[in-house]
């Protein structure tokens, strides 16, 4: 089963993510700076959309129940080197 992402804006940088699969759920929440979203998305998708792709991101590389509750997300590449190219790539900038 495919995971199921929900990107709720909390405040000004920040999102509640819920992510549900089979019959359980996680929540995480994200921050994003605004450095960090002009250079991983160019201003070509909301916040919200590079913080729900960034979560596909990590779903092809873990279990949801391995994504750290609550992170900034520059925190992403330093787990995962290939995350800022890859997600480049995906959203087109």
């Amino acid at each position: 089963m495919t995971a199921k992402i929900e990107v709720e804006k909390t405040g000004e940088g920040e999102f509640r993510v819920r992510v549900s699969e089979d019959a359980s759920q996680t929540t995480h929440l994200v921050t994003v700076k605004p450095a960090d979203y002009q250079r991983l998305a160019r201003g070509k998708v909301q916040e919200s959309e590079l913080v729900r792709r960034s979560f596909e991101f990590l779903l092809e590389h873990e279990s949801k129940e391995s994504i750290l509750p609550r992170f900034d997300l520059s925190v992403i590449s330093r787990y995962f080197p290939q995350y800022e190219r890859e997600i480049a790539r995906r959203l087109g900038s």
